[in-house]
């Protein structure tokens, strides 16, 4: 099973494309057509995936990077959807990835007179799900509360001042959630699945799209027997019929040593809102992100969407409510956003619209927009379904993706590469990211196989010898 996916594949897989037909065409490279990609391929379909940009270029890599239960979904009413994500969570971290996720301690501080029976109502109906979902409590343990003394031994940069003590409880993380992608598109080359980036589908039929190889200039019509558009907050560019209205989530990236925080996120509750918590998340290379806003956006959609000023202090002014030191912009190392798109069904603020994904089908096109990153499998499945193209049933839920198994090699490795990190450590995450998985350019490997580019100074630091390297790479494929 070859899941390597590099230049020199690409090139085999357009020439193949010029000439045969596929099952099916997926239009979108983030996490849900990767998904669609995977779930289309373990039934037994030929499958082709095509991406304007690179893999997870969208959305699907300015998330909070959580794998969560579905908290907020129940404090809304949303049952149903809460169950989904709780039992999806439970998917990723004991079967198909637990090497990229992890078990995530939280903590909702309590400072003067929190009404903390409310929150814990939530959080012990939270593990009742996690329960009902069969996740062992050996993976998430559940919700207690903890004293003053533990709740500072755990968040350390906590204020002092009225502190009761804290609401601890779990849920997932994710190393990152780029390289959740790459794993899905990868774990479907080697079923079969071509998977070409750089590739802008620039219209949509049932039968198949038109396409622009952006890197030669060149146009071929590529054949379907079915089309899945899952183009994210673009996909109603492609479908015209499909009605969206995006939402802007942003998030500051601040040095752990900073903030005063460890292993330990932070549930912050936003001054004035009901069920709307501010997160405050540790990363494993001691940079911590402070999330997340939920603020409408109109007009055209950009490709790297920013974060206005306002967004970085109210997120600024949250998080220091709880803290002993009062954050500024000068603490800022970084910032990124990611549009959600969410499905138009009317009026209302763009944080009330309902988080259920859905797969629409007009002119021939299955479109499948909404959801969330860990509901991407279910999103997955149900697009395949939509087509009509099998009776197969999914196959996902039990089939472990490139990198799960046993953990070998250096520790800062095996979190990201999972039972590749050895092979990795061999030749570099650079050449790795060239040869293996998919990087094309220095901006690739920078911003979406490595998250270097989260921090400015960091990536530009980083990017001459990185541009060095993949060319090398990328000049030895070109001679083989």
């Amino acid at each position: 099973m070859n899941t390597s996916l590099n230049a020199a594949r690409r090139r085999a897989d357009l020439d193949h494309l010029t000439s045969s037909p596929v099952d099916l065409l997926v239009v979108g490279g983030g996490v849900t057509g990767a998904g669609v990609a995977l779930d289309a391929a373990s039934r037994g379909l030929s499958v082709c995936l095509v991406e304007a940009h690179d893999l997870a270029f969208g959305t699907s890599r300015w998330s909070s990077k959580l794998v969560h239960g579905g908290l907020r979904y129940l404090a809304q009413g949303e049952v149903g959807l809460a169950y989904e994500s709780a039992v999806e969570r439970g998917i990723l971290m004991t079967r198909t990835a637990p090497h990229l996720v992890r078990a995530l301690p939280q903590l909702v501080p309590l400072h003067g007179r929190a009404h903390d029976p409310v929150v814990m109502t939530g959080l012990r109906a939270g593990d009742a799900l996690r329960r009902l979902a069969r996740t062992p409590s050996r993976v998430l343990p559940g919700p207690r509360r903890v004293p003053a003394v533990e709740a500072l031994a755990l968040a350390p940069g906590l204020r002092r001042a009225d502190l009761r003590g804290g609401l601890l409880s779990f849920d997932g993380q994710l190393v990152d959630d780029a390289r959740l992608v790459v794993a899905l598109a990868r774990t479907a080359a080697g079923l079969g699945a071509r998977i070409i980036t750089r590739a802008r589908a620039t219209s949509l039929s049932g039968g198949g799209a038109q396409v622009v190889d952006t890197l030669t200039g060149a146009s071929l019509h590529v054949k379907a027997r079915a089309v899945v558009n899952a183009a994210g907050v673009w996909a109603g560019d492609l479908v015209p019929d499909v009605k969206l209205r995006p939402s802007r989530g942003s998030h500051l990236v601040l040095a752990a040593s900073t903030v005063g925080l460890s292993n330990t996120a932070l549930t912050v509750p936003i001054p004035g809102a009901r069920n709307r918590y501010a997160l405050v998340l540790p990363q494993r290379d001691g940079r911590v992100y402070i999330g997340l806003t939920d603020e409408p956006v109109d007009g055209p959609i950009p490709d790297v969407p920013t974060v206005p000023p306002s967004e970085v202090d109210f997120l600024l002014t949250v998080a220091s409510s709880v803290l002993e030191r009062d954050l500024t912009t000068a603490d800022v190392l970084g910032s990124f956003a990611g549009l959600r798109p969410l499905l138009d069904t009317g009026a209302g603020p763009s944080a009330d619209l309902s988080r259920r994904h859905a797969v629409l089908t007009a002119d021939g096109v299955t479109t499948v927009v909404g959801g969330k990153l860990t509901t991407y499998r279910r999103m997955a499945a149900d697009a395949v379904d939509a087509t009509g193209l099998t009776t197969a049933r999914s196959r996902t839920a039990s089939l472990p993706l490139v990198g799960a198994g046993p953990l070998t090699g250096p520790p800062e490795l095996t979190s990201r590469y999972g039972a590749e990190a050895a092979a990795v450590a061999r030749i570099g995450e650079v050449a790795w990211a060239v040869r293996h998985e998919g990087a094309l350019t220095a901006d690739d490997v920078l911003d979406r196989r490595t998250r270097t580019g989260l921090v400015p100074a960091d990536r530009a630091a980083a990017e001459p010898a990185v541009t060095a390297e993949v060319a090398t790479e990328l000049a030895a494929q070109t001679t083989t």
